[in-house]
């Protein structure tokens, strides 16, 4: 199975069905204003995580193209690389908290809990396949020692 859909689409479908719960199906009002301001903190760890994966494959070199892992000419495994093998997912998946915590509501919230199911479907999965076949024992050392996200997922 090869990825087909870019990652940040999938993410702005995300970002557009949350506003969208929001808006036409509420369901309740879990944060009011100034809390709501409280979605700054995980946006910027977000955007942070974000930024150093994107640095870290700039400075190996690879191709940050998530719909052709086959094309990667190294395994990044340092700085957030040594917390998580999908730094880029997890910031997508805090920009997407920090928005469910600036909409307020909890519809948004059904969004955020199934992104990281959808995104591992769709295409970690897809790109492990790949990068076990470019980088073997290698990838899956890494693989032992690395959680998917954080922990235990």
């Amino acid at each position: 199975m090869k990825p087909r859909v870019p990652p940040p689409v999938i993410w702005l479908l995300a970002v557009l069905l949350m506003w969208t719960l929001h808006r036409w199906v509420p369901i309740a009002q879990l944060i009011m204003s100034p809390w709501t301001w409280a979605a700054l903190l995980p946006a910027a760890i977000g955007v942070g995580i974000i930024y150093d994966a994107n640095v870290r494959f700039r400075r190996a070199q690879t191709t940050i193209n998530p719909l052709n892992p086959q094309l990667a000419s190294s395994l990044v495994m340092g700085g957030i690389y040594h917390i998580t093998r999908n730094p880029m997912y997890l910031g997508m998946t805090l920009l997407l908290l920090a928005w469910a915590l600036w909409l307020g509501t909890l519809s948004p919230w059904i969004v955020v809990a199934l992104f990281p199911f959808i995104i591992t479907g769709l295409q970690i999965i897809p790109e492990e396949r790949a990068l076990e076949k470019l980088f073997g024992e290698t990838y899956r050392d890494y693989r032992k020692r690395v959680s998917r996200w954080i922990g235990w997922f």
